[in-house]
């Protein structure tokens, strides 16, 4: 039976659909073991929002944090994004598979070929002048409308 709610997964895609925490997780992965100091240095949030994506990171499984003295760090989990990577590459493969069929099909196909006879660039060059004249002699002899309500002028 296929299961529609787990909740590790919604808290997963829920922390990543934030870019500041996406970028906090970017930070981690660059260098794991940052203080939360270190970490919030080069956003343009307060140290109190910083905090609160770090408890939706936590709660979510992402990241861990420790204390050591009046230091906090956090380090990447990865249990949390092992599921997710696992539940997108089940529709990457469904999609994979469509697309070898698609591909499959237009290689198989046989398509016409192109005119042996290439239209010549002079006479489209005459064309788009010519539609052009016909345009522009046809907006002179335009009657102009009248608002709502007025009679035309004879």
């Amino acid at each position: 039976m296929v299961k529609y709610r787990d909740e590790t997964l919604d808290r997963t895609f829920a922390a990543l659909s934030d870019p500041t925490r996406r970028a906090l997780l970017a930070r981690l992965g660059e260098r794991d073991g940052l203080s939360v100091s270190e970490l919030a240095a080069p956003f343009p949030v307060s140290l109190p929002a910083i905090m609160k994506h770090l408890d939706v990171l936590t709660d979510a499984g992402l990241i861990v944090r420790e204390k050591t003295g009046r230091t906090v760090s956090c380090r990447l989990t990865a249990q949390p994004m092992e599921q997710a990577m696992n539940w997108l590459n089940r529709y990457a493969q469904f999609w994979s598979e469509k697309f070898d069929r698609l591909a499959a099909l237009v290689e198989d196909k046989t398509w016409p070929t192109q005119p042996s006879t290439p239209i010549p660039a002079q006479s489209n060059v005459q064309a788009n002048v010519q539609a052009s004249r016909s345009r522009a002699g046809s907006a002179h002899g335009r009657r102009k409308s009248t608002p709502p309500g007025r009679k035309p002028r004879s």
